[in-house]
């Protein structure tokens, strides 16, 4: 399946698939920026590569969770009005208006301007309530995953029983705060994202969420090496931010 991936900066990515533009995990403020969470201070360090006034007409959001400044900010929130934002059942509750709260398994079937999207819910672990997504087209035999912020869990191998992926987005970084224990990930590594990839049989990973805030402890070439070492690294399809990319 032929889809357009442009990254944004950290997990905001311009997703066009099947007829329709998704925008997930919207942040746009400028850097940098701090966010207090009780005893933490998320920091960022690099703005988007587009800004919010530049973005093409969007067709609906996807968002992981609505909690966290790195996956949705003050800007970001801004372009959530006037159109469907699917999002953890939670968040749907916070967000009001047509947000759509999916729990992990469940689908919702999205239809735009007469283009349809299947989106199905999936598992994820993190600090608080998020959720990743299963993207199928109407006859298209490939599915796309967005993974959301989680690190790799046995619930996570079920997507790849029930689904045939071929391009995954997966929130890499190794996230981790000296307040929560700086050994505990609270974002996929590359080893998790290796295992992961190859129990999902994708052939194509695209990594996001590994750069521009100062909670992320792997980079680049940490998830390159980790990729390397499982005899993955030719499924690794880096983006240049800003650039768009066809993939499939």
């Amino acid at each position: 399946m032929k889809i357009t991936v442009t990254h944004i900066g950290t997990a905001t990515v311009l997703l066009e698939i099947g007829g329709l533009r998704l925008l997930t995990d919207p942040v746009f403020d400028p850097a940098p920026s701090e966010y207090p969470y009780g005893p933490i201070v998320l920091r960022s360090t690099v703005g988007p590569a587009i800004a919010a006034a530049d973005l093409p007409q969007v067709d609906a959001v996807l968002l992981s969770h609505d909690e966290h400044a790195d996956n949705l900010d003050v800007t970001g929130r801004t372009l959530l009005a006037g159109r469907p934002v699917v999002t953890t059942v939670s968040g749907a509750g916070r967000l009001g208006g047509a947000a759509i709260g999916l729990a992990p398994w469940a689908t919702h079937e999205l239809t735009v301007a007469g283009k349809t999207l299947r989106i199905t819910g999936t598992p994820a672990e993190h600090i608080g309530d998020v959720v990743g997504f299963v993207l199928e087209v109407p006859g298209e035999n490939e599915a796309v995953y967005v993974s959301g912020d989680t690190v790799h869990t046995g619930e996570l191998d079920e997507i790849g029983r029930r689904f045939t992926v071929g391009t995954a987005l997966l929130h890499l970084g190794a996230a981790r705060f000296k307040e929560y224990n700086d050994s505990q990930l609270i974002s996929m590594d590359g080893a998790q994202a290796a295992a992961l990839t190859r129990s999902l049989g994708a052939h194509t990973v695209v990594p996001i969420h590994y750069t521009s805030w100062q909670h992320f402890t792997e980079d680049r070439a940490d998830v390159t090496a980790r990729f390397t070492d499982a005899g993955l690294a030719d499924r690794l399809h880096w983006l240049t931010p800003g650039t768009p990319a066809t993939l499939g």
